[in-house]
């Protein structure tokens, strides 16, 4: 049994600029600020024919950005905006704390809302409404979630908080589920910081890596029983659904769809080793399931470059830990690789009172090139666990 969505009410809707803005940021690097196609032109094959407003391909083991679109480019994420409602509040809640509804955490969700069909009155498990977040895309899990800690608006600063902790300065948070609001926007490269912080979280990758599940039925306003539903998960790469053949080696992401954003993806996927992550923002194609289709090119395109062609950026280092949660003793599993930049310029200005410049070149290398090698072993190992389970 399915939940039974609400019709869209008919509205005038805001569209995005079709022209990205002048002076764009420039966090990762000059070229990531600047608009248009930006990727080496001698060190790969050629790109696939994309039609997104934005994109970016990079790899989150080395922080290379390996080509990208409009990075900086700030506009509606929809509900690819939820993988920063998770990377904020997963951390809240045990999976298996059990909570009953309220018909007062329902309200305020906007109209025409994805909804997974939670009744209020009905007691959840804290896992189950993850997966109708993360599976179904459903609002009103996002609210009873956010309602669970601390309310609406306590959830916006969490997001945004940790937005900002991250390096996304292109971010700005209105809505906890994504939903159309003014001024909320988000962007191809912020999103990608965004994703990586979440993957860092194993229940995350466990929910957005789930294919299928029974969300928890209970009963109706007449007080008839509902037996428990099938829910599916929305990305369609992963679950190879609705025409769209399931992607090699796929981790996780999160797509979204609203009027002003179009359809979103944000998607991590696996291979020889490198965890891509792909974010396509907005085809302009017009052609069925084209957000998939251009980010499974995006990502084909990205495992052959990934060698050969030299960066145009690269991903900023953050803090994996959500503020306000303090973890004494982080598993260093989940640790995010720390951005090459940072780790040369702190080891030069310890070592340059003692050492000629060339020897602390060496040791900047030397040191950089141990730490990409344990990220990759780490990343290798948590990958390697999740793709077993297929």
């Amino acid at each position: 049994m399915l939940a039974v969505l609400p019709v869209a009410t008919a509205r005038a809707e805001v569209q995005p600029p079709r022209q990205p803005p002048p002076g764009m940021s420039v966090v990762g690097g000059a070229r990531l600020g600047q608009p248009g196609v930006q990727v080496d032109p001698a060190g790969a094959t050629a790109l696939p024919e994309l039609s997104a407003l934005a994109w970016m391909i990079s790899d989150i083991d080395t922080g290379d950005v390996l080509a990208a679109k409009n990075a900086h480019w700030p506009l509606p994420p929809a509900s690819t905006l939820k993988t920063l409602f998770a990377a904020a509040e997963l951390p809240r809640q045990a999976p298996d704390t059990v909570h009953k509804v309220t018909a007062a955490e329902l309200t305020g969700l906007g109209a025409g809302s994805s909804l997974v069909g939670i009744q209020a009155g009905q007691s959840y498990k804290v896992s189950d409404l993850w997966l109708g977040v993360l599976l179904r895309s459903g609002n009103d899990a996002v609210r009873t979630l956010a309602m669970m800690n601390g309310g609406v608006p306590a959830a916006v600063t969490a997001m945004q908080t940790l937005a900002d902790t991250l390096g996304a300065q292109d971010t700005r948070v209105v809505s906890p589920d994504g939903y159309d609001a003014p001024g909320q926007v988000s962007s191809a490269y912020d999103l990608t910081l965004i994703l990586r912080s979440a993957l860092a979280n194993p229940d995350f990758t466990r929910y957005a890596a789930t294919k299928v599940a029974q969300f928890p039925g209970g009963r109706d306003a007449k007080g008839a029983p509902v037996p428990s539903f099938q829910i599916q998960n929305g990305n369609r790469l992963l679950a190879g659904t609705d025409g769209v053949t399931r992607y090699p080696g796929l981790i996780a992401g999160k797509s979204g769809y609203t009027a002003q954003a179009g359809n979103t993806l944000v998607t991590a996927a696996a291979r020889d080793g490198h965890t891509l992550v792909a974010t396509v923002l907005n085809p302009q194609s017009g052609k069925s399931n084209a957000v998939y289709d251009e980010t499974g090119k995006l990502l084909d395109w990205g495992f052959a470059a990934r060698a050969r062609a030299a960066p145009v950026g690269s991903l900023v280092h953050a803090p994996t830990t959500t503020p306000g949660h303090d973890d004494p003793d982080p598993d260093p599993v989940q640790q995010a690789p720390e951005h090459p930049a940072l780790a040369g310029a702190r080891l030069a200005a310890r070592w340059g009172a003692l050492l000629a410049l060339p020897l602390a070149g060496l040791v900047v290398l030397t040191l950089r090139q141990w730490r990409r090698q344990q990220a990759r072993r780490r990343r290798r190992a948590r990958v390697a666990a999740f793709l077993r389970r297929d």
